[in-house]
């Protein structure tokens, strides 16, 4: 194995070493040193090496103990074979789907029956032998069937709302171009509408909730701390940052090097070297130290290391007047180490003496804080997310302690009930076991794949709806397997081809905003199927009862038609484009086998679509109504305003299932389609009132009667606000 390649299978060092970048198979941005173990036959974590992992510097001899489907990264390709999950909207939709169609059906029975009555039995006013006769008369009973059944099929065509699919795909691919906007690149649809749903969101730390590279935080010396290069004026403490490292500046960026080296060659920037290197001895994982000698009038060799390593052949300090003094007091540098390890920092320390390359009786400079930073917008997003009820846990290769430093910092941990567990720990447990503990479950610390896929396969038998975050080849499992798999823009192809949505600048807030628009396009859905149901339920009901109180057709078929045209395609348009609603994020997620369909929905179908029943049942019957709109030859007028009324009852009940606040101008300068939509209907239907003729049997109104209807038709508006404020009032 030699510096630059990749590793082709599964096995471990018998000769040498090698620092390998494994971030592909564990997602962890260091470099891992993999060495040959004392005991040659053995096969450790310090000797294994991984299919997929790059080397990084130095080389080495290893015995392939796996190939193909057999190795690590095998295995995960066979696990990323097996079926994504159902989208939890899907199966709503088949259940909604069954129940409007048994509606669709009944009701085309009941129009059916009620017409063939109302033809047969009642304009022959209860006579057996008119009724006989028109029975035996088979022209008549053809006709009458033929339009029973023409009218039987319209109201089928009316009912089921077939828009609903083209209104889904609108909602859903509308909102991928403001997502995109907002770093947030979704390659399936369904994982937009899933993600508002989210129970829980696995993350990971490293480049989700931290920045996922190594920087420089401080250095700190015996009496000093230093944040900036630019504060520092111990020319011996710049010159161990430049002269001890393996990276350099080339075209303003940093190249060579590993991790380490490369954060501290950027804290301390572009600075010309002045004097050559004379020896250097790189670090190495037994002794944990690196140094370098120079040049300089003093031959000064620079030390920097692990603390156990250096601290303790440390018997001298330099301070700030670079003056050298005896050190007496280890425990003093030991406490601020821990101070800092505590939370989850990486120390280095530096040393140095002159003359001589030896690791003795050195002078002890201070030591260097090394972080990967929480981002800045870490802690916001997962309040954001608590305040949507969604639980976060975060599964992280880390050590416990880091991991727990981190998981404070940024608010997953903040209660006594908490649980931290360890990879060891979790597959101690049995699947039970976790069930019973994973409400309370926050960090998983040394987290191996197979720990992410168990955990999202355990929440999903709970009927959770799971979302997890990746980059990593060992991630792909576990993206596909959730019901929403978040893959970081900088991850891996593999997981990206797994995942349902792509975080583009790696940054949970961006997460935030993807539940955002998901919770807000199934609210979009939920309006849309609102207002075609409250619109449905007015028209079967009218239909149904209308052949009793003598008005045989109330909606002509082509009028049906038109009214199925706005309902389907002009308020699906409408609908798709409503914008995010921030309230929405302090609200519950919905259960995976919640009814698309909720008791709020129930509420305002039923109240408003009986209602709106009644004001056209009214309008047909009542005798005031004559009294403002003229009747005409065969109803021709009256008939006009009742299709001008039944339309703009829908046009106004657009308005109330838009939002369910009080105020129905909430936000509405937000979706300009709607606005635009519902101008267009009004003007159209404007038109069809005037010059629809005999084809919409429509022959115009007067000024005063086109008003009338529409006091009448916005009589849904205040009625509406009231039923949302009674259900405000006792909720």
């Amino acid at each position: 194995l030699n510096e630059g390649d990749k590793i082709p299978a599964d096995g471990y060092i018998v000769e040498g070493s090698v620092f390998v970048d494994e971030s592909s198979i564990n997602g962890e941005a260091k470099e891992t040193l993999k060495s040959k173990a004392l005991n040659q036959n053995k096969i450790y974590e310090c000797n294994k090496v991984y299919r997929g992992s790059i080397i990084y510097s130095k080389n080495a001899k290893m015995k392939v103990t796996s190939v193909g489907d057999n190795t690590i990264y095998g295995k995960l390709s066979l696990e990323l074979q097996s079926d994504a999950p159902t989208s939890p909207l899907k199966k709503r939709l088949t259940e909604l789907a069954k129940i409007i169609s048994k509606i669709g059906y009944i009701g085309a029975i009941l129009v059916t029956l009620s017409y063939l009555l109302s033809v047969i039995v009642i304009s022959n006013n209860f006579d057996i032998n008119l009724i006989l006769n028109t029975l035996s008369n088979y022209k008549v009973m053809a006709n009458h069937l033929i339009y029973a059944l023409t009218l039987s099929v319209t109201i089928i065509v009316v009912a089921v709302p077939e828009g609903l699919p083209m209104m889904i795909t609108l909602v859903l691919s509308s909102n991928m171009k403001r997502m995109l906007k907002n770093n947030v690149l979704v390659r399936r649809l369904v994982g937009i509408e899933t993600s508002g749903n989210l129970n829980y969101l696995l993350t990971d730390k490293t480049g989700t909730l931290t920045k996922g590279k190594l920087e420089v935080s401080k250095i700190v010396t015996f009496k000093r701390i230093y944040t900036s290069i630019k504060d520092i004026n111990n020319k011996l403490i710049i010159n161990s940052l430049v002269y001890n490292n393996e990276s350099i500046y080339d075209d303003n960026q940093v190249i060579g090097g590993n991790s380490t080296d490369k954060a501290i060659c950027k804290f301390a920037g572009n600075i010309k070297k002045e004097y050559q290197i004379i020896s250097k001895c790189e670090f190495d994982s037994n002794t944990k130290y690196s140094s370098v000698l120079i040049n300089d009038i003093n031959k000064t060799c620079f030390f920097k290391g692990a603390c156990e390593s250096l601290l303790p052949q440390c018997n001298r300090y330099l301070d700030e007047n670079n003056e050298v003094h005896v050190l007496l007091d280890k425990n003093k540098i030991e406490n601020d180490i821990k101070k800092y390890t505590k939370t989850g920092c990486r120390v280095v320390i530096l040393a140095y003496k002159e003359k001589n390359s030896v690791l003795e009786n050195l002078i002890y400079l201070g030591f260097i804080v090394i972080k990967d930073e929480l981002r800045s917008e870490a802690k916001e997003a997962i309040k954001t997310l608590h305040d949507a009820s969604i639980n976060v846990i975060m599964i992280t290769g880390d050590a416990k302690d880091t991991a727990i430093s981190i998981a404070k910092e940024c608010g997953i941990l903040n209660k006594s009930t908490d649980i931290v567990l360890t990879s060891d720990e979790l597959k101690r447990y049995s699947d039970d076991k976790i069930k019973s503990i994973i409400p309370n479950l926050k960090v998983v610390s040394r987290a191996q794949p197979q720990d992410k896929s168990r955990l999202v396969s355990l929440l999903e038998e709970e009927k959770q709806i799971v979302g997890m975050t990746g980059d990593g080849v060992n991630d792909a499992p576990a993206l596909k397997k959730a019901n929403v798999g978040f893959a970081m823009g900088s991850g891996t192809e593999v997981a990206k081809e797994a995942s349902d949505i792509i975080i583009l600048d790696d940054n949970i807030i961006s997460i935030t905003k993807a539940v955002l628009y998901g919770r807000t396009i199934f609210k979009s859905i939920r309006k849309f199927i609102i207002y075609q149901l409250t619109v449905n339920l007015c028209a079967l009901f009218v239909s149904i009862i209308g052949p009793f109180i003598g008005v045989s057709t109330p909606i002509t078929i082509v009028q049906m038609l038109w009214i199925n045209m706005i309902m389907d395609t002009f308020s699906g348009l409408a609908f798709s484009y409503e914008a995010p609603d921030k309230d929405t994020m302090k609200e519950l997620p919905k259960k995976s086998d919640e009814a698309i369909i909720d008791k709020y929905m129930y509420s305002q179908i039923i109240f408003t679509g009986v209602y709106s029943a009644l004001i056209c049942i009214l309008f047909l019957k009542s005798s005031i109504v004559r009294l403002f709109i003229r009747v005409g030859v065969n109803n021709e007028y009256l008939m006009t305003a009742y299709f001008a009324l039944f339309i703009f009852i829908g046009i106004f009940n657009a308005f109330n299932a838009r939002t369910p606040r009080k105020n129905l101008l909430a936000n509405i300068t937000k979706n300009k389609m709607f606005i635009f939509m519902f101008s267009f209907i009004t003007i159209v239907q404007i038109y069809l009132i005037y010059h629809g003729g005999s084809i919409f049997r429509t022959y115009g109104l007067t000024i005063t009667e086109l008003l009338f209807i529409l006091v009448i038709s916005f009589s849904v508006v205040p009625l509406d606000i009231f039923r949302k404020y009674m259900i405000e009032k006792h909720s």
